[in-house]
């Protein structure tokens, strides 16, 4: 039945390579199981400062995660993508959203739904297109490094790498620490394991690091396997703070996140795959990014943050995977993996943090492809980069990036060859600080 399904002929594949290449993806993004409760839940943090409740979140990852690749399997099945909740995003919502901006998580999570609903929208009508040619490559490159930035001083933060400082406002931390000189070491492997092409390298480096650090008695092990922790914010979420002007910033910028990682990711994945024609058209993407869209909103109901398309999809995609039959493995090993929540809570924060780290390498080396040539352009994409780790806030980031770049075109007299959705967004960004 699966095989007339994804008609694994048409598309140059076999069962057998289907799942090899939804075991490569799973492992190569099992770490969003354990890294998403951890961010959500300000573990670190302590619970006074009101974060979501990492039992709850590690169920809710791991549902909502394998519901949206099944989603990507069956409605977009030409596409091998595994989906779960996107990096950065997560990090917005717990420290900018919820610590900073004092908002409850279910309003959070209606927020994430909001932004969700209308992702999807977008996705049915020609706004995608327009938006997705709109807003300049600079822009979206610089964003995403910015958000790298963004979680990289996180990781650092919790790797204990870098500390609070009265004068300076940051120093270095306490390097004679053996945690901390541990997870310096598990951030070096990873790099080391990516070098030597062994996939699964952060959720080997997590696991390998956390056993030596339980061994030696650096970190408490609780266990491997336990019962389920309940949803506890299954439908949980709360819509009367995200129609007020301060939200209004927060569901912003959670859509264009997650709108234009799901469309780079796509795209990339679609070169791999061999999914572009000859005019540079992406075969599909309408319902790969329909599953998305679908996706992000099954996961606020289900109690975590925007899920979104993995860009370690296409380490699946070299491994052979052509068809949905790669989202459905990976569905199915994630939920495999519910009664690990003893593990999750193993961790030690240490090596969580150089994990994050390690991410955020990936996003800031789209730094690359910046139009550095043309200080017009790459001008704005370095103040997004610049302005989300030091305001400690994506949306901050995003809005002064469009702002510059608006009034940067205005005074070179560039006015009329701007895109008009350069303007809005560049107003409703000084109207969100006018009204903070």
């Amino acid at each position: 039945m699966l095989e007339k399904y994804f008609d694994y002929k048409k598309h140059k594949t076999d069962f057998k390579t289907e799942v090899i290449a939804g075991v490569t993806t799973f492992l190569t993004m099992a770490y969003i199981m354990f890294l998403n409760p951890f961010i959500l839940s300000g573990e670190f943090a302590g619970p006074e400062k009101g974060f979501f409740d990492f039992g709850a979140v590690f169920t809710a990852t791991i549902v909502a995660t394998a519901l949206a690749c099944f989603i990507m399997a069956f409605y977009g099945k030409t596409w091998p993508i595994g989906l779960a909740p996107g990096m950065g995003i997560n990090a917005f919502v717990a420290f900018g959203v919820v610590a900073g901006m004092g908002y409850t998580p279910q309003a959070a999570l209606g927020a994430v739904l909001v932004a969700g609903v209308l992702f999807l929208i977008i996705s049915l009508t020609p706004i995608r297109a327009w938006l997705i040619n709109s807003i300049p490559k600079s822009l979206k490159l610089g964003i995403g490094a910015g958000i790298g930035l963004f979680l990289a001083i996180i990781g650092l933060e919790i790797m204990g790498i870098v500390a609070d400082h009265p004068v300076t406002l940051v120093t270095i931390g306490d390097m004679k620490n053996p945690l901390i000189l541990l997870a310096c070491l598990a951030f070096v492997s990873m790099i080391v394991m990516e070098k030597l092409n062994i996939r699964g390298n952060i959720i080997i480096g997590i696991i390998v690091f956390s056993v030596i650090a339980w061994a030696t008695g650096l970190a408490k092990f609780n266990g491997v396997v336990g019962s389920i922790p309940p949803m506890t914010y299954l439908f949980d979420f709360d819509l009367t703070a995200a129609f007020t002007a301060g939200m209004s910033t927060v569901i912003f910028t959670l859509l264009f996140i997650d709108f234009f990682d799901t469309a780079g990711t796509l795209t990339s994945v679609a070169n791999v795959a061999g999914k572009v024609d000859n005019k540079g058209k992406v075969k599909d993407i309408e319902k790969a990014m329909m599953a998305d869209s679908v996706g992000t909103v099954a996961g606020a109901l289900m109690g975590t943050t925007t899920v979104t398309s993995y860009v370690e999809s296409g380490a699946g995609v070299k491994a052979g995977g052509r068809t949905g039959m790669t989202s459905l493995t990976i569905g199915v090993l994630f939920l495999a993996c519910l009664f690990l929540s003893p593990l999750a809570t193993s961790l030690p924060k240490e090596i969580d943090g150089a994990a994050l780290l390690y991410v955020s390498v990936l996003f800031v080396r789209n730094i690359v492809d910046i139009e550095w040539d043309d200080i017009a352009e790459s001008a704005p994409a370095i103040l997004a980069m610049i302005a989300m780790p030091l305001t400690y806030s994506i949306s901050n980031g995003i809005a002064l990036a469009f702002i510059s770049y608006a009034l940067i075109k205005l005074f070179t007299g560039k006015f009329s060859s701007t895109s008009p959705a350069i303007w809005v967004i560049a107003i409703l960004s000084v109207i969100s600080f006018a009204v903070a």
